[in-house]
Parts: structure tokens; sequence; C-alpha cells
């Protein structure tokens, strides 16, 4: 269990991740187990999710400050970072592989949503609507097709419930219109950034979502996770086919096993049967592998993370 260090420091918990201080700058971010469908953290964990969550992220914050596009929270990820006391030996082996220590910023009250393909709630919107999230598109797209150009959708972020899309107006009267045109030209050249690296790989990025913090001086940061398979939607290049659903390697394959169930999508949700938790981290892993190029075993022996 932690030590008393641990618990005090305590500062909140999201669906997946729990939120540490570690002074007055930083933040102690830690990946859980934990897997949310339909805004409902389900009964039964996907092990070591927490760890491939990290080690993606890890990666993709490397690529997008390499290319110079955008500057990250991220200082550290090792547990020797941890102040002395802050865990036991048996906590400390346990947050290995899954914690980020992080500066503290200020996130932007809104969630960033970058759409590449027509899917989810975007189709759904567009079969009643002709548009996605109030932006028209053209007649007689197919379900999965590529939109003609990536579209930036923006949402409320709602800690409990269900996050709200909301038009890019109602962003700029939430943050200011200069805050809210470099968060839109930062999110449209990450999503470009990661769909030209994950197709070479064979993976589609049909959509992800970004979130950004400003630093007291201003700078804005990309922060929490950043394209994984929490937050995107991956799928099976070699298998894209328009008109229908996609493979993917997501968590899309967990909601499609609960829109099966009888099950209302409130709280509490249906336990997971071993074939789909076995599934979803055979898909995890197979994401990370085939996005970061290298071994999620290797990852688990040494922490390291290919491309870093």
């Amino acid at each position: 269990m932690p030590l008393a260090e641990l618990v005090r420091s305590y500062v909140r918990s999201g669906k997946v991740r729990d939120l540490y201080a570690l002074g007055e700058e930083r933040l102690l971010l830690v990946a859980s187990d934990r897997i949310s469908a339909f805004d409902v953290v389900l009964p039964t964990p996907i092990p070591d999710k927490g760890r491939l969550l990290t080690g993606l992220a890890r990666y993709w914050f490397a690529q997008t400050g390499a290319a110079g596009l955008v500057d990250n929270h991220l200082l550290a990820t090792e547990v020797e970072w941890l102040p002395d006391g802050y865990a036991d030996d048996g906590v400390r082996a346990e947050l290995r592989g899954r914690i980020m220590i992080c500066r503290r910023t200020e996130p932007l009250p809104v969630e960033l949503i970058v759409r590449g393909y027509l899917a989810g709630s975007g189709w759904k919107d567009y079969q009643r609507t002709g548009a996605v999230c109030g932006i028209s598109l053209p007649a007689g797209l197919r379900q999965s097709d590529r939109l003609p150009e990536p579209l930036f959708t923006p949402s409320t972020k709602a800690l409990g419930g269900h996050d709200e899309n909301i038009s890019f107006d109602e962003m700029v009267a939430l943050v200011g219109r200069d805050l809210a045109e470099r968060s839109r030209e930062l999110a449209l050249a990450i999503y470009r950034l990661a769909a030209e690296r994950a197709e070479s790989a064979g993976i589609i990025v049909a959509d992800t979502k970004l979130e950004l913090g400003l630093l007291p001086n201003g700078e804005l940061l990309l922060i929490d996770e950043v394209l994984t398979p929490d937050s995107s939607r991956f799928w099976e290049g070699s298998e894209y086919e328009p008109g229908r659903a996609q493979a993917s390697y997501d968590k899309q394959y967990v909601r499609d096993w609960l829109e099966r169930q009888p099950w209302d999508k409130t709280d509490p949700g249906p336990d997971l049967p071993a074939d789909v938790v076995a599934g979803t981290r055979q898909r995890y892993v197979e994401a990370f592998e085939r996005i970061t190029g290298g071994s999620f075993e290797d990852y688990l022996a040494d922490d390291r993370v290919t491309g870093e």
C-alpha cells in the first residue's frame, strides 16, 4: 500500500488516471488498468493497460516535441524521481512503467477532437444532419469514409457524465479567440503528424482527442495523454474498407461487446468476460508495438520506449 505521503498528496481520480501533487509545481500521473466506455468506468480492469497507455503517450510526446510542434508537460517517468519515502518498494514496483511526473498547468476547459474519418458519433451525426458537429459535409459519404479534410470539433470536459460537442465559436467564448485558434492549429498539426507516422505502421488514426494546458507565462503545452487507444480510434490499415465498421486496436472492441448486452449505459457497468479482457489487451499491445516499433515485453522489463 502507499505510504502516508502518497495518500496525503492525492488530488483526484479520473476515469483512468490518478493524480498526486509533488509540491506546488509538479504532478504525478498514475495510469491505472481501469477501462471506461460510454462514460462509465467498468468493474473489470485490463491487465497492463496503464503501462500500455503510458508508453504510447511517452512515444507521442517525444515525436511531437522532436517535430517542433509543441512542448509538453512530461518531466520524467522514472520512479527514482519520486521523493524519498513517497512510496514503499512494493508500490514503486507497481508504479514502474505507468507514471508520468509532469509540470502543473492550467488545463483548457475543452477537449480538442480531430476527426479524419467518418466514424462513431460523427457518423451518427452525419446520418441525421448531413454535418458533423455543425460542419457541413458533402452528400453521399459512407461510414468510415476519409473526410475531405480533418475536422476540428471541440467538446466540453466533464469529470462525470457526458462531454458535449461545442462549436468553434462557443470555444472562442470559453477561452478567447487567440487561444482557440492556436489550439485548433496545434491539434490539426498533431493529428496530421500522427496519422502519417501511424500509416507507415499500417494503422489508420481515424480520430483523436487531445488536451492542452497553459503555463503561467502563457505557453501552451500538450498534456494528459496523447494518441493512445483510449483517446483515439486506431484502425487496421490492411483491412480498411469504407461502408462498414472497421477492425480496430482501441476500446471499440469493448464498446461493441457492450452494445450487445442488456445494459442501459449507466453505472455500474457489466463485468467483462475473460475473452473480451484478453482480446482488448492483445489489441492494445499490438497498437503499442506497431506504432513504437518496440516490444511491449521489453518495455515491461526495462521501461524504455523505442523512438523516445
